[in-house]
C-alpha cells in the first residue's frame, strides 16, 4: 500500500468517524442531559484513533493474501 492510499484511507476514515461521534455524542447528550452539546475533544480523539488503526489494519490485510 503506497503512502498516498494510506492517506486518502485515512482521510475517509477520519471524517466517517468524527461525523458519527460528534452525532452520537449530541443525541446521548440531547437524551440524557436535555441539551445537545457537542464533545469534541472525544470526537477528535476517538476520530484520529480509527483513521490511524482501521487503514493500517487494512493494509496489514492485504499483505497477508
Amino acid at each position: 500500500m503506497n503512502f498516498k492510499k494510506l492517506l486518502v484511507d485515512f482521510a475517509a476514515v477520519f471524517a466517517v468517524s468524527l461525523f458519527v461521534s460528534v452525532f452520537v455524542s449530541a443525541l446521548w447528550n440531547l437524551v440524557v442531559h436535555g441539551a445537545a452539546t457537542l464533545d469534541w475533544e472525544t470526537s477528535f480523539r476517538l476520530a484520529i484513533l480509527f483513521g490511524i488503526i482501521v487503514p493500517w489494519m487494512e493494509s496489514r490485510r492485504g499483505r497477508e493474501k
